[in-house]
């Protein structure tokens, strides 16, 4: 059996810096790229009842992580947009546990939640790769976290995705799918 930190953090925890190069940034770009089809392979040989398996215990099921996905990198698109067009804007923080529990995020397809961040990352991507030196040391100010800058969010996202990959792929491994 794994720890549970390992259950909870399979590829360790997200990377924390003031900067990062542009090397790093144009890596986490094609993270957030490939997100979407990462999650689809990651899913795909799963039944309907394996879906509604927690990633670990006391976790998510996998359904309700898709959807997790799908409400935070909406969330952050939208706090990046802000932090582009305004003065280090002061952004909400939103109860994620409290949105797994939702109806939708309980029920709906997990399809619904992958088409929409096909969409979405196409979008994100687009924005990133348009952004001028400066604009990577803008940002916004998150109400438990602080100031966080767009730099540190595409690093921040694209381990995010990665990490809620691992998290269906290794219980897929564990489970023997």
């Amino acid at each position: 059996m794994r720890s549970d930190e390992s259950l909870r953090y399979p590829i360790g925890g997200p990377r924390k810096a003031e900067s990062f190069t542009p090397q790093e940034r144009s890596a986490a770009i094609a993270g957030i790229r490939q997100l979407p089809q990462e999650l689809r392979k990651a899913i795909a040989p799963l039944s309907e009842e394996q879906l509604e398996t927690p990633y670990r215990p006391g976790g998510w099921t996998v359904r309700q992580l898709i959807h997790h996905v799908a409400d935070s990198h909406m969330n952050a698109y939208n706090r990046v947009r802000l932090g582009l067009t305004e003065d280090w804007p002061t952004i909400f923080a939103y109860q994620e546990n409290r949105w797994a529990e939702l109806a939708d995020a309980r029920t709906e397809a997990v399809s619904t939640s992958l088409d929409l961040l096909q969409s979405l990352h196409v979008r994100w991507v687009r924005l990133f790769s348009s952004l001028q030196e400066q604009d990577w040391k803008r940002g916004y100010l998150h109400p438990d976290n602080g100031p966080q800058s767009i730099e540190q969010c595409v690093i921040l996202y694209d381990w995010h995705g990665r990490h809620h990959t691992a998290h269906v792929t290794q219980l897929s491994q564990r489970m023997g799918w």
